[in-house]
């Protein structure tokens, strides 16, 4: 197997027909997903694999369960962490593989636990409950933490709340394993900032805003003291091309091209369902759209791009299906390259290359 990919798809249980984690076989020439079989799991919202792609995480009502990944893409369970608040809505791993973080937006939660060297999930190393009010919106009145991110020297964490519009920046002890806050990005009221990711080289923070529906890029750079950060917004652009005005549209979710320089940027849209394709600059940092077209089922609220750049699989989590795309980096089209395969309520991809 050595040299082949699996893919897992996340899926709520309680309701519906789902186990929870569905396991994929990838065919990377054809860019589509085969179903092999199911592991049963509650309500798995989020996914993520390690660095070393040989541990997946998911969450789950009872916190946040890891597995072993197999040399054939089966999965061996290791452990399940409690995470002492509500489930989780977003993981993420630091590039060594030492820490896990778990976004919570149901009780406005961001905790960082130790992952340890057998991939098990080790205890909590700090957290913190968010407070505040927001903009007395349907989706923005309360703390909902959304993305919660460290930087690849473990030097800082970034935690997105798309509840009261703020993205709080943490200065991070390794010797004390404590965060401490320095900084606050205040983003436009009923903007509810939903996921950021950083450019592979840390220079640019891009961060994307499920109501305002754009994403706002940012130079990222250390000051003099550690605890400066200085922030410049560069540009603003919108994750869609259709009606600005209409109040449906949420972007759901944001990802890089898989290559090292990052040169392209994924963007999904609910309610219009649609895929944006932008260029990115590397050395600008600065994106350009190239298209923005329907995904063929509701609900986009994840992708997962193949790692030869050129397919896209896409989780429609109300129509229950993944959708198969061709890209063409050209022009931005995106061509629907095979049939979807059925997923109740899919959440999350993830992809994991074996041996």
């Amino acid at each position: 197997m050595k040299g082949k990919y699996v893919a897992y798809i996340g899926s709520y249980s309680y309701t519906g027909s789902a186990k929870g984690i569905t396991i994929c076989d990838v065919d990377v020439e054809r860019g589509v997903l085969k179903k092999r079989t199911e592991i049963e799991v509650n309500n798995s919202s989020y996914l993520v694999v390690s660095r070393d792609q040989k541990t997946l995480y998911s969450i789950v009502d009872e916190g946040v369960v890891a597995f072993h990944i197999l040399e054939n893409g089966a999965l061996s369970r290791i452990n399940t962490r409690n995470i002492r608040g509500m489930r989780g809505c977003h993981l993420a791993i630091d590039r060594d593989d030492e820490y896990l973080m778990v976004s919570g937006y149901h009780d406005g939660k961001a905790t960082l636990l130790r992952l340890e060297k057998d991939g098990s999930v080790g205890p909590i190393v700090d957290g913190f409950y968010d407070k505040g009010i927001g903009s007395v919106a349907e989706r923005t009145f309360r703390p909902h933490v959304s993305c919660s991110r460290m930087t690849d020297d473990q030097k800082y964490i970034l935690v997105a709340d798309l509840g009261i519009d703020q993205v709080k920046i943490f200065r991070f002890d390794k010797t004390d394993g404590k965060m401490r806050q320095i900084d606050t990005i205040r983003c436009e009221l009923k903007s509810a900032p939903r996921h950021f990711r950083f450019s592979p080289d840390r220079r640019f923070l891009y961060l994307m805003y499920e109501v305002k529906n754009v994403v706002d890029v940012f130079t990222f750079r250390e000051g003099k003291d550690e605890n400066d950060i200085e922030l410049e917004k560069i540009q603003t652009i919108s994750t869609h091309n259709s009606n600005p005005e209409n109040p449906l549209i949420a972007a759901c979710q944001m990802r890089f091209s898989p290559d090292k320089d990052a040169r392209h940027l994924f963007v999904s849209n609910a309610g219009i369902d649609t895929l944006t394709v932008y260029n990115r600059d590397p050395e600008t940092g600065l994106l350009t759209m190239k298209n923005s077209l329907p995904v063929s089922g509701e609900y986009p609220k994840d992708f997962c791009i193949f790692p030869d750049e050129k397919h896209v699989a896409v989780a429609n989590n109300d129509s229950g299906e993944i959708s198969f795309f061709s890209v063409d980096y050209e022009t931005g089209m995106l061509v629907m390259n095979a049939r979807s395969i059925e997923v109740d309520e899919p959440n999350c991809i993830a992809m994991a290359r074996l041996g």
